[in-house]
């Protein structure tokens, strides 16, 4: 028996995709599981968009909180989602993409956490780290 593997996207969209829980840019793939936030474990599902807009890639990106790691606990360092789910449309192509939409979207109730923003400036900038 064989198994076959098809990445179906290109790393640089891991590298331009953060967590809109924690902020953080680093993921980490667990073949047969899934792609996770390596902060604060929220899942994260990728599928094609129905529509491209003539974009080379269009992608809708799920984060399901669910399995995110003490999400009661760092209030200060993680925003939850609404009802534990958020997506994202992200249009581009490696080296210049850019977010379409939030959903639900951005409102004075809710906000993705952006890029970092609960970084602390001490600590060296992590990588994504996809298998």
């Amino acid at each position: 028996m064989s198994l076959e593997r098809v990445c179906r996207h290109d790393e640089a969209l891991f590298e331009f995709l953060w967590c809109p829980v924690c902020g953080t840019e680093a993921f980490t793939h667990i073949p047969f599981e899934g792609v996770f936030c390596t902060e604060c474990n929220t899942s994260v599902t990728c599928r094609e968009a129905p529509e491209s807009r003539g974009y080379d890639e269009a992608v809708i990106i799920t984060f399901d909180a669910t399995t995110t790691w003490n999400l009661h606990v760092d209030e200060k360092l993680r925003r939850p989602l609404p009802d534990d789910e958020a997506q994202v449309k992200i249009l581009g192509a490696p080296g210049d993409y850019h977010v379409d939409w939030w959903a639900p979207t951005t409102t004075e109730d809710w906000t993705p956490v952006e890029r970092n923003e609960f970084a602390d400036d001490s600590e060296p900038e992590e990588v994504s780290h996809l298998a």
